[in-house]
């Protein structure tokens, strides 16, 4: 039997290969493309591993298309409540929120206080 570290080396070694492969296809054949995500999410899967966040930014989870701005999908920035970007599918119409992280402006007060020993 395979030891866990081995299989999840693998596992992540031709989910990579099923993206390159599915961004050299996406132009000519967009469906071969989304059947390469569709085998590559079920290998991280039956792995138990994430899919690193880069390929998962550039998939839709609903129809497992590879995201061509301006063709398949739209990116938007919006500033309500909390700054996001919102990615749309064009393929299927789902849509996909990701948070932006707030600049955290540091005051003196504030350094000053981390340079203190506790007492």
């Amino acid at each position: 039997m395979m030891k866990q570290s081995s299989i999840k080396q693998i596992a992540n070694q031709r989910i990579e290969i099923l993206f390159e492969q599915a961004k050299k296809v996406v132009k000519v054949n967009p469906k071969l493309a989304a059947q390469y995500i569709g085998s590559a999410r079920r290998i991280a899967m039956a792995a138990k591993i994430r899919l690193p966040t880069e390929f998962r930014r550039q998939t839709c989870k609903e129809c497992n298309a590879l995201f061509v701005h301006g063709v398949n999908c739209r990116v938007r920035v919006k500033q309500k409540r909390e700054p996001h970007v919102v990615v749309t599918c064009l393929n299927c119409g789902k849509q996909t929120r990701y948070m932006l992280n707030k600049k955290v402006q540091h005051t003196v007060e504030q350094d000053n206080y981390k340079d203190e020993a506790p007492r």
